[in-house]
């Protein structure tokens, strides 16, 4: 117990997380059998998710959770969970997956030490500040989790990190999968990290830090597309894109490395492949931290079989379509690993800043292939 200050540890993987919580208690239980410490088999508790077949539902406990610190692991960007609904099969939405945490939450009953809850991809990210007359619905939800008595909250990748400021007095963690991306992308790729064959590109201005980190570790240049767009038109809730217009340095013969927080439709990707390759890029790589495919994946086909796009690389944090992980051109990058270490950190009341900031391991990595 002195090393687990907050109790034997438990963790409650929902229907939409199943696949990589199974991963995560895998190497729970291998690093705390490796380290010689007593523990059980699987630190997974068993839940039912119970649906009426009006759409209603419940979340029944297998076991008990008293005085254990527990962790909820939740993909609300898993479409593929799916019930039955007034005779139809109906496919779960992110306000459905974040309302079964709250079921989770209700269900344990203040029992436990600690809840955390683990959102890989945080829940209405994509609407995290207001404008003129609009929900506010990010903030909103988090401060729901902190009403119900969650004490911390673990995501990746945040659109605005600044929505953690709607809950001041709770942890909120907003990792990254850098690390995991590059050694996936040196590891499966024949390429040379020089500046002089390789730049780092952000599709946006939003994507700016993301980008300049990337350039920063890998020891690149950096380029950047503005998005020019009709502000005048509202198309599925957001202002099209008149033209991408290109700020950086000639990309001729090169490769290209893109990097962004997510790929939604992809249609962004696809205009600025198309304007990197009509200035003579050499091959073009994506990286993501989510890859949501929201309009399918046949245009990524179509860009690959063309030479195109050679290859996106993304992690499994959220659903991702098996035809998109069967392709030739996606790499998933596994972070199971790397979430069961945060876990066991956290668990252990342990510091976990050496897994925050990678930069040197980055670098490490970098100059090693290199040699």
């Amino acid at each position: 117990m002195n090393k687990m200050p907050y109790g034997q540890l438990g963790i409650i993987a929902l229907e939409s997380c199943k696949e990589i919580g199974a991963k995560i208690d895998k190497y729970l239980v291998e690093k705390r059998k490796e380290s010689n410490e007593e523990g059980p088999d699987s630190y997974l508790i068993c839940t039912d998710a119970v649906r009426f077949s009006n759409g209603e539902g419940k979340v029944k406990l297998g076991e008990t959770v008293r005085g254990k610190d527990i962790y909820i692991l939740c993909d609300v960007g898993n479409y593929s969970c799916t019930y039955d609904m007034y005779g139809f099969t109906h496919h779960m939405g992110p306000d459905e997956h974040f309302q079964d945490i709250k079921r989770v939450v209700s269900a344990i009953g203040g029992k436990a030490r600690r809840v955390t809850v683990i959102m890989p991809i945080i829940y209405e990210g994509r609407q995290h500040k207001r404008k003129s007359r609009e929900s506010l619905d990010c903030a909103l939800a988090l401060q729901e989790l902190e009403r119900l008595g969650v004490k911390d909250i673990y995501t990746f990748d945040v659109h605005d990190p600044n929505v953690q400021n709607a809950i001041p007095l709770l942890t909120f963690e907003n990792l990254y999968p850098t690390y995991d991306i590059v050694k996936s992308f040196i590891n499966n790729e024949d390429i040379e990290i020089d500046k002089s064959k390789m730049i780092t590109i952000s599709p946006d201005t939003g994507a700016m830090d993301r980008a300049i980190y990337y350039s920063s570790v890998l020891g690149l240049d950096i380029g950047l597309f503005y998005k020019r767009r009709d502000y005048t038109t509202v198309v599925k809730g957001k202002n099209p894109i008149i033209q991408h217009e290109y700020i950086g340095r000639n990309v001729e013969g090169m490769d290209v490395l893109i990097v962004d927080d997510m790929i939604a439709s992809g249609e962004s990707v696809f205009d600025i492949v198309k304007e990197l390759k009509g200035r003579k890029a050499k091959r073009i790589f994506v990286a993501t931290t989510f890859a949501l495919f929201t309009e399918g994946v046949n245009k990524f086909n179509e860009f690959y079989e063309n030479g195109l796009i050679d290859r996106v690389y993304s992690t499994n944090l959220t659903y991702v379509p098996k035809e998109a992980r069967e392709a030739e051109w996606f790499k998933a990058v596994d972070m199971s690993e790397f979430i069961s270490t945060v876990i066991d950190y956290v668990n252990k009341d342990k510091s976990i800043s050496p897994l925050v900031d990678t930069t040197w391991n980055i670098k490490e990595l970098v100059n090693q292939s290199v040699l």
